[in-house]
Parts: structure tokens; sequence; C-alpha cells
């Protein structure tokens, strides 16, 4: 859970790099969240997900950043994310680049961020 709420804290930080562990954990949790609104959404009845679609929204900005973040681990720019735009093709890309592990030591995008711990 303090994964899911540092990156949350540093909503807007597209500079300097995220660990693998940041990145999973807070999709993780992410998707866990959407699918309990989801089912709590079906138990009060209502036909469109709404409350869903406001917490996609909320979190959006935070998923892109630790995103970029991660892909900055991996010595990679962020602008590697418009691959998602490209069919099926753009999100295995990605996928593959995410579970990769990162740079060791420091890259052009910052220190090596296994050197601290998220608080």
């Amino acid at each position: 859970m303090q994964w899911y709420l540092h990156v949350l804290k540093n909503y807007a930080g597209f500079s300097g790099r995220a660990r693998r562990q940041e990145y999973w954990m807070f999709t993780l949790i992410n998707c866990i969240v959407a699918a309990v609104l989801n089912v709590i959404q079906g138990i009060i009845g209502l036909e469109f997900p709404y409350i869903t679609i406001i917490y996609v929204l909320a979190t959006l900005v935070p998923a892109i950043a630790v995103g970029v973040r991660r892909l900055h681990d991996t010595d990679r720019s962020g602008f590697m994310m418009f691959l998602h735009f490209i069919p099926l093709v753009g999100s295995i890309i990605l996928l593959v680049f995410f579970c990769k592990a990162g740079t060791e030591g420091e890259n052009k995008y910052g220190p090596d961020p296994k050197g601290s711990v998220a608080s």
C-alpha cells in the first residue's frame, strides 16, 4: 500500500526513475480498487460505471507518470508511452519494457531508485 500512496503523492512527477516494484504494486492496487468499485456498482444496480470512470480519470495522471518514470529506469524516453497507441504490438512492447530490470547505477534520468526505498 505504501507504493500506491507514494505514487499518488508524486502524482505529477514525470522526472526521475521508478522501480519495478513501485510500478507493479501501483498497477495491482489500482486494478483491485477498480474491480471492487465495479462490484459495488453492480450491487447498487448502476447500469453505467460512473464511480469507476471517475476513479480511473482521477488516477490517470499518476498512472502515466509512474509509467514514464518506469521507462526512465530502463533508460528509455517517456515518449515511448505513445506506443500504447499502436494496437496490440505497442502494449506488448511496453509490457516487456516495464518488466525489464532497471539500469544499474545512475543514468541520464537520475540516480538508481534501488538506493532509496519509498517512505
